[in-house]
């Protein structure tokens, strides 16, 4: 299902996206604004890579792309930017499990302050607008008592029932680790200002994402940095025993469920759904590297660490509320998008050698 491009309350007024120069902000950006949709991209540019994402989007769109460089935690700022939008998905947040642990403070003020900034401006206008929210399953914990049985490479529940459907938003939350607690605390704070405030909001708490212009690595965006390392010939590491099992999304049914959650907003305001590719896209580290040894035609080099803190051995959405409360479509089918992010990165990995590389001096012709 495709929302329309100006399904906000505000017909006029341009979609502000929070870390719109990162990996999903900027796919729903760009889709915003190739259906003529003008987009405020707030985004500090912390990341490594993204501002090469916002070059990208800049030169797709000239004339519908307004960036402010600034942080969440920069309070004026940000309600300024609100002040001129018609709705607001926020991407905006530090990502990684690792950085929230040696840095707390810093993971609570980014992902907890700057929503409750975020949800502070918002309240502030005369008509609010509505907030769509990226949160995350790890608000779930390890998820401890689902017993499991080892098949394979892969972890799955011995509940045949957990097995077809997956975990369920009537999952207790179980917030681990300083990231887990952040997230965790904000995706509670969205959901009760529509509850105390009338905020139209809306939360979708993500498995794992991929697609183009996902600059992967071992602490975030695990399914690209697999395959930038596979492409480059170098050995992936993997945390555990690599029988870990994720439901894998591509980011364009991402992007698919964010507007039509928005075009929805006043049946779903106040709503948590849990975002992911369900049993059908369901891959465990150690099935996903051996897909990509088929995809590139050599084995890819395996080493091994210690499990991190709060990893789950298994997580699977189940996507069924979801997706009968936005209409959405079959989710892609993990090998083909997984095909289609290979072909993206060589392309990109080229390029980037291509501009490293030094220019080659032109010979002077001879004159005749």
């Amino acid at each position: 299902m495709s929302a329309p491009a100006n399904a906000n309350r505000d017909g006029g007024r341009p979609a502000l996206v929070t870390g719109g120069a990162g990996f999903v902000g900027v796919n729903l950006a760009d889709a915003l604004a190739s259906e003529g949709q003008e987009v405020i991209v707030y985004d500090a540019l912390a990341r490594a890579g993204v501002e090469a994402n916002l070059a990208w989007l800049r030169q797709r769109h000239p004339g519908r792309i307004t960036a402010i460089l600034a942080d969440v935690r920069d309070r004026g700022e940000l309600a300024r930017a609100v002040a001129e939008a018609g709705a607001v998905f926020h991407f905006a947040a530090q990502v990684a499990v690792t950085t929230s642990l040696v840095a707390p403070r810093e993971d609570m003020e980014v992902n907890l302050g700057g929503t409750l900034n975020l949800l502070e401006a918002i309240r502030a206008r005369s008509a609010p607008v509505p907030l769509l929210y990226a949160s995350t399953n790890k608000v779930y914990g390890d998820l401890p008592d689902i017993d499991l049985a080892l098949e394979g490479d892969a972890y799955l529940p011995t509940d045949p029932g957990l097995r077809a459907r997956g975990i369920g938003e009537d999952r207790p939350l179980d917030f681990h680790t300083p990231y887990g607690c952040s997230k965790g605390a904000a995706d509670q704070y969205v959901l009760d200002y529509a509850r105390s405030y009338g905020v139209p909001t809306a939360v979708m708490r993500m498995s794992c994402i991929y697609g183009p212009r996902q600059m992967g690595n071992e602490d975030q965006g695990w399914v690209a940095h697999f395959l930038i390392r596979a492409l480059q010939g170098q050995p992936v590491t993997l945390y555990g025993d690599g029988r870990q099992v994720r439901d894998i999304l591509h980011v364009r049914d991402a992007v698919a469920a964010y507007r039509a959650a928005l075009a929805r907003i006043d049946r779903v305001s106040g709503r948590a759904f849990n975002l992911g590719g369900g049993p059908e896209n369901a891959v465990s580290l150690r099935q996903l590297l051996a897909h990509l040894g088929t995809l590139i035609g050599r084995p890819v080099e395996t080493e091994f660490g210690n499990w991190r803190p709060g990893d789950q051995r298994y997580y699977v959405s189940d996507t069924r509320a979801v997706r009968e409360a936005l209409a959405l479509p079959p989710a892609t089918p993990w090998r083909e998008g997984v095909g289609m992010l290979a072909g993206w990165l060589r392309e990109w990995l080229s390029a980037e050698r291509n501009a490293a590389e030094p220019a080659r001096p032109r010979l002077r012709e001879a004159a005749l």
